[in-house]
């Protein structure tokens, strides 16, 4: 049996105020038709609720159990209510962000200062995860901004490319590659040929990352297979590993601009080879956007668009995807 709302609404509003006539006032409405009301949700519910005395009516031992229920669920459309306003208003709620591991811990904490500080009621969390997570979160309405660096193929999700991010082949500083100098006097780096990779360890991110797919269409480009590889999952860890002299990796520049400026890796210049990234929202065609989520998109564009240079053309492997507008993905 599905109780009806109105008529419970109806009962509530007796019950509360002890009288028919009181309820109706409050609710706006006629005596005779909430006395109907009233009458009709007993025989839906199949007992007596009220009992009717001349000083005026009281709740049954069922009617007082379903009271209680009644207020929990008023108290809870009363709460769903002023959330909703609040998250109209922008002045209290949640806001749910999801990101690829490069973008969650190098690009957006800008991004979340400027949020927070214009915006100050809003809970900000992040889920930080490779981009197959963070598209599967999006499907699963888990989060409101995603935030990729990889192509993800699911044609229930839109790809909006935002901005532009460059990767660098990185040694430690005594690596072969980083002691070698240019022919001019001074400590320049010399460029070095792209197929020497394939004598290096390679140090890779694990499948399902977009990092490792960049990588992986920039070394397939150029006839490149690295007889060894190590795959580990984090960029960080990545960037530790190549300093202790494990191996090379191409990554983010975002990610190395404080162990470069320490002495602890060197960017090593690849000859006729510029490798860079598009970095792409995902949004889910006819889901209704929070205004939160709507205002960290706009931060996010706005504030990459008032930093964003212009790029010198150089020689590149393949894009993620060549032409930067949103598109639709493909299975």
């Amino acid at each position: 049996m599905s109780l009806n709302l109105h008529l419970l609404r109806l009962f509530a509003a007796v019950a509360k105020t002890g009288s028919f006539s009181r309820a109706a006032d409050i609710l706006h409405i006629s005596q005779p038709a909430i006395s109907k009301g009233v009458r009709d949700f007993e025989l839906q519910v199949g007992c007596r609720l009220l009992d009717r005395t001349p000083k005026g009516v009281r709740t049954t031992r069922e009617g007082a159990a379903l009271t209680r229920h009644a207020e929990t669920l008023f108290a809870a459309e009363r709460a769903a209510e002023d959330e909703l306003q609040a998250l109209r208003n922008l002045d209290s709620g949640s806001l749910r962000i999801g990101a690829s591991t490069t973008i969650a811990t190098y690009m957006i904490p800008e991004y979340l200062g400027i949020f927070h500080r214009a915006f100050p009621g809003i809970d900000l969390h992040v889920v930080s995860a490779n981009t197959s997570d963070i598209a599967a979160l999006m499907l699963a309405h888990e989060i409101e901004i995603a935030l990729v660096e990889g192509p993800v193929e699911d044609e229930s999700l839109v790809s909006e490319a935002w901005r532009t991010d460059v990767m660098g082949l990185i040694a430690a500083p005594d690596h072969r590659f980083a002691t070698a100098q240019g022919p001019i006097q001074g400590p320049i780096q010399a460029p070095i040929d792209f197929r020497l990779l394939e004598n290096e360890i390679l140090i890779m991110r694990e499948p399902g990352s977009g990092t490792r797919e960049v990588v992986a269409q920039a070394l397939a480009a150029h006839r490149i297979e690295p007889q060894r590889t190590l795959e580990i999952g984090s960029t960080e860890a990545i960037k530790q590993a190549v300093a202790a002299g494990v191996g090379v990796a191409i990554v983010s520049m975002a990610t190395i601009d404080d162990q470069v400026k320490l002495g602890k890796l060197k960017v090593i210049p690849i000859k006729g080879v510029h490798i860079e990234r598009m970095l792409w929202q995902l949004k889910s065609p006819g889901r209704l956007e929070v205004p939160a989520a709507v205002a960290f998109d706009g931060i996010v564009r706005e504030t990459h668009g008032t930093q964003a240079g212009p790029r010198k053309p150089a020689v590149k492997a393949p894009r993620t995807d060549p032409a930067p507008k949103p598109r639709r993905a493909r299975s």
